[in-house]
Formats: C-alpha cells, structure tokens, sequence
C-alpha cells in the first residue's frame, strides 16, 4: 500500500504523490509568539513531526519542513503593552519559549523557521502583485490599509466550502475601508498608538502585514509557487488557511497540492485556551510528568482525532511507555538490537502508518511486538529478541517516542546518572531477595519486595530473574 493522506480540501483520503519526485515540501504554520505554549498549542507539531517522520523512515523521501513564526501581530501589541515590555522582547521571549517546548518532546527542528518581520520586503512584493492583477485595493480612507478584495476571486471560500454570503465579516482590520466586510487586510497602515518600531515602509504608507499575508509570501520563498503539503489546526482553515490560499492563487500561485489539519486537545469538551482558564504549559506538566511520556500521549491518537485531556491520560501514557522501555532495558542487556531498514518495519505498521497515518494501529502493532519480544528473552531466544527489539527502536523512532533514543536519557545508555543512580540500589535490593529466596527465606524476600513496592518499585519475577519498572497509580488514585 502507498501513502495515503486526507486532503482536507477534497475532504477525500488521496494517495501522496510529491511535486517533485524524492522530496516533499511541507509548510506548517508555527505559533504567535504572545504567551507562553500550552500542550493545546504544540499538538500541531508533535502531528506534523510524525508525518515528517514517516515520510523519511518509511518511504525515503528528503523533506523540506518549513514552520513559521508570527512575532508581528495586535495580541502581541497588546500583551506586551499590558506588560511594560518591548515587543519584539517579548515576542522573542516567547519564540523561545515555544522552541525550548518543542525540544522537550522531541520534535525535530524545521529546516528552516522563518519570522514575519524578516520577510516584509517579499509581503510587499506579493502585496503589490495583488493589487496590480485587481484583488487587492488601498483603503480609500488614508489610513494605509490595504485589502484582499474576495469577490474578485470567485473560487474564495473553496477550501472549507463556503459561500461568501455565508461568511462573517473580518475582523482584522478597521472596517471603514472595506468595499466588502468580508475583505480582510494585506497590510494594516500605521496607528498612534503602536510603537514606532512595530511599523515598515510600504508604496501604501508605513505598518505591518496581516497574519494571512505573511505565510503565503514566506512559503513562496523557501518551497515555490506551488508545494505539497500546508498543515495547521483545524482552527486555522477558516479564515488564515482559506484567505492564504486565495491570495496565493489569485497572485497565479499554484500553491498547496494537499491540506492536513489536526483536531485539537480539549479539556471537558472545551478547545485548550487561555481564556478557559484550562491552560497546561508544557514546561510545568514537564515538571511532574517524563517529557517522553507526554510525547506518547500527544501523539496516541490519530491526528484528526480531539485528544480530551483527564485526570490520569499522564498515567496512562507513562504506563505504556514503562512496558516499552522495559523490554528495551532487557534486550540491551544482550546485545544491541538489530538494526532495520527503510523496508525492514512489520507489514502492519507500514499498512497502519499509510492509512493517513494511523498511529493507533501503528501503537498497537509495537506493543505486541514488545509483549513478542519479552517472551523471547524469557524463552531464552535472544537472537529473535534482538531482532524484535531492533524492529520496536524502528517503529518508535518513528513516532518520537524511542526510550532508547539518547535525548530522553533513558534506557540502556549512559545520559541519565539518577537512572543509573537507581537501576544500582534496586537491583542491590533484588540480589538480596534473590539471596534470601535461595534460601528459602521467604518472609525476608516478601519484605524487601514490599518495600521496593512503597517506593514506586514494581518487581516482575520471570525465568530469566526479576526485572522492575516505575509503578504507577490507577487514574484516579490519589498520588
């Protein structure tokens, strides 16, 4: 089976085939820097880094990712005049922030992340070609405004299926202008009250882009006129995605072949946000929960599928990856897995991960090969065990959740001195039990199993010798 994707655009499951053959051009758009990122917020590139993934490992293709950041905008304005600070500090801060939380979950850095502020020549440039071909006008007022006039462009409103009738009015710029109030804004003239320095020269006066205008002029300049992939939430095909798509055409740009959008994390039915007042920044849940286990979680489900965030989905996610890392830990006590090819991953991964990237069925597809390769090494066949093992480091390479994997400082390698630490007393305890055992001392051997048990120790006993693991608590229980 090839790759096959749901292009959001035809609402239709399509087979992938690039532009250019060997390489994919993938433009996502990155987050406004204006505060600090929640997990509602990174889900996008924890999807997208899967697809890249995939792209890469299973099929061989060399990708171009491109994922933009907004460090122009009125919540950044606004914030950062709420908090006495510059904006471009304080967008800057922020972008910071946002790229220390993406490293926390692994995801690999774009190939390139490009600002709006460094791209307004090209904005002005595309700007200029709109106005010129008759979908774009100054606003009459003097205010420097300049709009996308969207009944110029009779295919506006295609990509989610709107009529413009149908359509609310915008609300990114000063109304007055507007021959129509759903003409959105290119480009916003300069105000009083802004800060000087949050303003550029332009032929239609001195501001700053629109949020729309910058993605297509950006994605222009690093992929062509035409590329393969635009991904984002859901909440951006109405109206960024719907409005960069119809001044990219409009301009004679081909632009995205195929549309992915991801569905969003929720907490009680709600959509993650700060004015819920649900927000979970990704550095404070890093604080309490392993970053590897939050990886897991964001990306064990389907990436149109809303994740619901609950008491215990940390557990849960912390569990499952515990039975992967364990059967790791084991395996590398005989030897290194065996490596596995680009055509080496089990048939039913491969088939999981080209249905529009099923992760469920990819998860399910390790999971038992783990439960397969721990019977192994109980059996005492560590040939199959390592060529098992060697097939799970593939398929959670994949999925940017491999323990082994030195980033998460986790199983089997020399990155993590507390684990290390730990593993030293634990099996100290275990040789005592095993000792103790021996001897038929059996009250001795159940004691210091309930010990390691009060500490969060969960000791499994099998042919080849006891083996422990992090306990966790029930969802639910009290911590």
């Amino acid at each position: 089976m090839s790759l096959h994707i749901f292009d959001s655009a035809t609402r239709e499951l399509r087979e992938f085939q690039p532009l250019h053959e060997g390489r994919v051009g993938i433009y996502i758009c990155g987050l406004t820097t204006q505060g600090l990122p929640h997990i509602g917020h990174v889900r996008f590139a924890v999807a997208f880094d899967i697809l890249r993934r995939w792209l890469t490992a299973g099929h061989g293709y060399d990708v171009t990712l491109i994922r933009n950041v907004t460090d122009i905008d009125d919540k950044i304005l606004r914030k950062s005049a709420e908090n006495d600070a510059e904006w471009w500090a304080w967008s800057y801060e922020h972008e910071r922030q946002t790229a220390a939380a993406l490293d926390l979950l692994g995801v690999l850095p774009a190939t390139y992340e490009p600002r709006a502020t460094g791209h307004i020549p090209e904005m002005v440039s595309l700007m200029d070609t709109l106005v010129e071909r008759g979908h774009a006008y100054p606003a009459p007022d003097g205010s420097g405004d300049v709009y996308f006039d969207v009944r110029s462009f009779p295919a506006y409103g295609e990509l989610t299926r709107q009529s413009i009738e149908d359509m609310e009015a915008a609300e990114d710029a000063d109304p007055r202008g507007k021959r129509d109030p759903r003409d959105f804004a290119l480009w916003k003239g300069a105000k009083a009250q802004e800060p000087a320095t949050a303003h550029w020269p332009s032929p239609y006066g001195p501001g700053r882009p629109g949020w729309h205008l910058e993605c297509s002029a950006m994605v222009r300049k690093y992929l062509g006129d035409t590329f393969d992939i635009h991904g984002g939430g859901v909440d951006l095909r109405f109206p960024h995605h719907e409005n960069e798509q119809a001044q990219s055409r409009a301009a004679g740009f081909g632009f995205a072949r195929y549309w992915m959008h991801n569905a969003w994390v929720t907490v009680q039915g709600e959509k993650m946000s700060k004015s819920l007042g649900n927000s979970l920044v990704v550095t404070e849940i890093a604080r309490h929960s392993r970053p590897l286990a939050l990886r897991y979680y964001l990306g064990s489900a389907h990436y149109r599928s809303t994740i619901e965030f609950h008491e215990g989905s940390l557990r849960e996610a912390e569990a499952a990856v515990d039975r992967i890392e364990g059967f790791l830990r084991r395996a590398v006590e005989h030897g290194e897995p065996e490596a596995v090819a680009g055509d080496g991953f089990p048939e039913a991964f491969r088939t999981a991960m080209d249905d529009d990237l099923g992760v469920s069925g990819a998860l399910a597809v390790i999971h038992d090969t783990v439960r397969a390769g721990n019977t192994a090494l109980d059996d005492g066949d560590r040939a199959l065990a390592r060529t098992l093992a060697g097939q799970v480091v593939a398929m959670t390479d994949v999925l940017g959740v491999n323990p082994l994997d030195p980033r998460w400082g986790s199983a089997g390698g020399d990155s993590d001195p507390a684990r290390e630490a730990l593993d030293a007393l634990v099996q100290a305890q275990l040789e005592r039990r095993a000792a103790a055992r021996k001897e038929r001392d059996f009250a001795t051997a159940d004691a210091i199993r309930d010990d390691l048990a009060a500490a969060g120790i969960a000791v499994e006993d099998s042919p080849s010798g006891a083996r422990w693991s992090l306990a966790h608590p029930t969802p639910g229980s009290e911590d």
